[in-house]
């Protein structure tokens, strides 16, 4: 489904609501994209709707080069919900540039994973559904820079090359169920 004027917190509520659990008794929202699309602002209006539980993966790259690794704190955070068993990550400290704490999360009626790769393909098995965010270059970066300030800007276009190279490895746009581009 490819409407990106029509999509929003309320109609993506809806579309995981109309779907089977996918993680034993819950279901897995993935909402990917670049950097600075909105992802966590639809997050957090769908958390506003219904009960969910949200997860940022900034809170689990291990730092700016932390893509390629993603899979194994996914691995231990995913495969034992969808058996209904807690999961777990451990949250990456950003500005020690350590791991602190290890994350349990609960199984919930729905789990909201947002952040770049949250819809990687190892896991579409567990998807209920997956929302690919966009926005123009821009936008994005001006954004990220608003949120983050100038300590980003020394990883930006490493972050940007990374993110490129997993999506297209991914093919993570092409297989979201809902394309959803902000402008604003």
């Amino acid at each position: 489904m490819d409407s990106p004027s029509e999509v929003d917190a309320p109609g993506v509520v809806a579309l995981v609501h109309g779907r089977a659990p996918t993680l034993a008794d819950g279901r897995l929202l993935c909402l990917d994209g670049p950097a600075g699309s909105g992802k966590t602002t639809l997050a957090g209006a769908v958390a506003a709707l219904t009960p969910a539980t949200v997860v940022h993966l900034d809170d689990l790259y291990d730092g700016w080069s932390g893509l390629p690794r993603l899979a194994t704190q996914l691995d231990a955070l995913l495969l034992p919900l969808a058996e209904g068993r807690p999961g777990s990550y451990r949250r990456h400290d950003w500005h020690a540039d350590a791991y602190a704490e290890t994350v349990t999360v609960e199984p919930a009626a729905l789990l909201v994973v947002e952040g770049v790769g949250a819809g990687m393909a190892a896991y579409a098995h567990l998807r209920t559904a997956l929302v690919w965010i966009e926005a123009p270059t821009d936008i994005r970066l001006a954004r990220w820079r608003a949120r983050d300030g100038a300590e980003v800007e020394p990883y930006i276009a490493a972050w940007e090359r990374d993110q490129e190279a997993l999506f297209e490895r991914e093919r993570t746009r092409d297989a979201a169920d809902v394309i959803w581009r902000t402008v604003r």
